[in-house]
């Protein structure tokens, strides 16, 4: 019965050993890029055809991020934003977008 125990623990801090290399700190430098298309507080602009991001996974940002580099994912607004951002860059802003509280559109 222990064993289970032992082994579920080991493996959920396994699970959050990508948030220890975040720097939210740094996302937020990297995030002034971003607020015209996305607002200050992540809310979006429908001007920009911009989603509201305050709040999103940070697992979803940086596949997001991710895939629009790639080109799996199309957004030739965003790519001369992203394009030059490395792996640890994208986490930082993705720690930092996914600290911004989450706010209903209305």
């Amino acid at each position: 019965m222990i064993r289970p125990i032992v082994t579920a623990i080991i493996l959920s801090f396994m699970g959050t050993a990508n948030c220890f290399s975040q720097d939210a700190a740094n996302g937020k430098t990297l995030y002034k890029k971003c607020i015209a298309c996305h607002g200050k507080a992540g809310e979006g602009k429908k001007s920009q055809k911009a989603p509201n991001i305050a709040g999103q996974y940070d697992w979803y940002i940086v596949k997001a991020i991710t895939d629009m580099k790639a080109g799996k994912r199309k957004n030739l607004k965003m790519l001369p934003f992203i394009k030059k951002l490395n792996e640890q860059q994208i986490k930082d802003l993705a720690a930092y977008v996914s600290s911004l509280p989450w706010k209903s559109s209305k």
